[in-house]
């Protein structure tokens, strides 16, 4: 029996006990964050866990669990790291020729005629996006040059706080009734994807992220082979083992959104029948 290590305890831990544990991986609650952890008698010694599952989220936190588990991690905390960094991923894929949406990375402090000049390049309404937030997080949508101002405004506020790591952030292209799919792919290959659609009446309230935790609903579908080969090719670009890739489709493009290493499994029926066969054999390739 494999001992998996998973810092997180919410859906994805849930679902992913029993299948694994048929598949010869015992499934482990570690928790890193909100605790105190003693350096010298740690909770976990380097010998309980043969594997950890993907990188705890909060880097610092997981830089000290790593040091005390001494396990190696399904998706590492380089990878992590590559896929929390949204203007880097960007532009790895826009050079390897991969469709993304037009986008400008801007590393803040800049003046408001720079602002000004970024916001012409496009045809409003404009995305505003920190560059390392996720779940959709600090995403605005502008309509116009002072909206827009304000909101960098607002982030200059939260980049005056010294100890934020992170002063940059993406200005997009607005992609209207983009239809939006998570498409996850292991070790390369395609396992299965899922539409995330907001409820009619969150729409109608003029909402627009479809992100899950904020209310949208994901429902497992069929995508054409061409759309899973372009997920393969960003998960290989990125050198990411296990990661979500965030597609969006409208009349005439489809383009890499975004892509997530710490992605949360849905329900077993939404993805290819072997997608757990599959994990586990990731899983075991790693702990060896």
């Amino acid at each position: 029996m494999i001992d998996l290590a998973v810092a997180n305890d919410q859906e994805t831990f849930e679902r992913m006990g029993e299948p694994l544990a048929e598949r010869g991986i015992a499934v482990h609650h570690v928790p890193v964050r909100e605790r105190t952890i003693p350096l010298g008698e740690p909770p976990w010694g380097p010998d309980e866990y043969d594997v950890g599952f993907v990188y705890p989220g909060r880097l610092m936190e997981g830089g000290v669990a790593d040091a005390l588990l001494e396990i190696p991690w399904l998706n590492d905390h380089e990878t992590v790291l590559t896929s929390r960094n949204k203007g880097e991923v960007l532009a790895r894929l826009e050079r390897a020729d991969l469709p993304v949406p037009r986008s400008v990375y801007v590393s803040n402090d800049v003046s408001e005629d720079e602002l000004a000049a970024v916001f012409d390049r496009f045809d409003p309404p404009v995305v505003v996006k920190p560059n390392s937030t996720t779940r959709g997080v600090g995403v605005a949508k502008a309509h116009d040059l002072d909206s827009f101002l304000g909101i960098c405004d607002y982030l200059s506020l939260v980049h005056d706080y010294r100890a934020t790591g992170d002063q940059s952030f993406l200005v997009q292209e607005y992609l209207p009734n983009a239809t939006d799919y998570r498409v996850m792919v292991l070790e390369g290959e395609y396992v299965g994807a899922v539409e995330r659609r907001l409820p009619d009446e969150a729409i109608g309230e003029g909402q627009w992220k479809h992100n899950v935790h904020r209310g949208a609903e994901a429902t497992g579908v069929e995508l054409p082979d061409a759309w899973r080969e372009l997920a393969e090719s960003v998960a290989a670009e990125l050198e990411i083992p296990f990661v979500g890739v965030d597609l969006l489709e409208t009349d005439d493009r489809l383009v890499v959104n975004e892509t997530n290493a710490r992605p949360t499994i849905d329900e077993e029926t939404k993805y290819e029948p072997d997608f757990y066969d599959r994990l586990a054999a990731a899983i075991r390739t790693t702990a060896d």
